[in-house]
């Protein structure tokens, strides 16, 4: 692949790495199956579209979008917590109402464009940055703060509760801790930050549709999990980068397949295949090691039969 493709990868791998943290918060932490997400994301990417195609600071569309994504991460906690429907199915509500609200917010168009518009990458570059490596410059700031920040809280008492949460939450509420309220930060924190990935992706990709959110929970999880298999999990630290690492290695594998030939319809297919190999990753290697031990000691065994 040549360079520019590559630069792409990176691009893409940053700006959709803020999402994949947002799926590791709930997915991991939080041991929560939030389908939020698939809505979140284009609430972000719409919200700053909209707020950027009024002509306003696209600083402020971004600004705003985290906050519709904490709002709607508090909303599925509220439909979890405080009227008991199952966690699945509270993103699942909050995810179809969001399809509604989205188009509300792009007045009632599937789509908005952002072209010759100015975004905060147009904003980077007129600081001095080359405008070819303003995304690539401006999506390392953005990861390296949040990693630093998600690091920083989840060692607090209060990340240290929503982690024990996602661990043991029967032990944690024993101790005193209101479970309730942990689940919320921790949709509200999840959600924000894929809001904040769509702001930033639909500024990249100068427009924002009303399904581009659709299946980005499987792209997150992929992610996640191939940071996981492939950089390993030992410490929180390790576990924020190689989430980050998985995002940038999924859009490396994406761009290899599509430039062998893979149809663009087939990337959905593709993507949950991808995630099952990854997922089965564990059971796969002791099958193959298991194998491998058996085939040995019958090597083995033939050798004594035959002294």
């Amino acid at each position: 692949m040549t360079a520019s493709v590559w630069l792409g990868v990176l691009e893409q791998g940053l700006l959709w790495g803020v999402m994949v943290l947002g799926v590791y918060i709930t997915f991991r932490v939080l041991d929560f199956p939030d389908l939020t997400v698939d809505g979140s994301f284009t609430l972000g990417a719409a919200v700053a579209a909209r707020v950027i195609f009024d002509g306003y600071d696209p600083w402020l569309g971004t600004a705003l979008a985290l906050a519709c994504g904490i709002m709607a991460g508090c909303v599925t906690g509220f439909l979890n917590t405080k009227l008991r429907i199952a966690p699945l199915l509270s993103g699942i509500l909050m995810m179809i109402a969001l399809y509604s609200i989205n188009l509300r917010v792009m007045g009632n168009k599937s789509m908005l464009s952002l072209l010759r518009m100015d975004t905060i990458f147009t904003g980077v570059a007129g600081l001095g940055v080359p405008q070819n490596l303003a995304v690539v410059t401006l999506g390392s700031v953005a990861v390296t703060l949040i990693c630093y920040l998600l690091y920083t809280f989840l060692q607090t008492e209060v990340g240290m509760a929503l982690r024990a949460t996602g661990d043991n939450e029967q032990m944690i509420r024993s101790l005193g801790v209101n479970t309730n309220t942990t689940k919320i930060t921790g949709l509200a924190l999840g959600n924000g930050l894929v809001a904040l990935s769509g702001a930033l992706v639909a500024q990249y990709q100068s427009y924002s549709d009303v399904g581009m959110g659709i299946g980005m929970i499987v792209v997150g999880l992929a992610s996640v999990i191939m940071g996981e298999v492939i950089f390993g999990q030992g410490t929180l630290l390790r576990s924020l980068v190689a989430v980050i690492l998985g995002s940038v290695v999924y859009r490396a594998v994406i761009a290899l397949v599509m430039r062998l030939g893979l149809p663009t319809t087939d990337l959905k297919l593709f993507t949950a295949v991808l995630v099952v190999l990854a997922m089965s990753s564990p059971i796969i290697k002791e099958k193959v090691s298991t194998l491998q031990s058996r085939g040995k000691e019958r090597g083995q065994g033939a050798v004594n039969n035959r002294s």
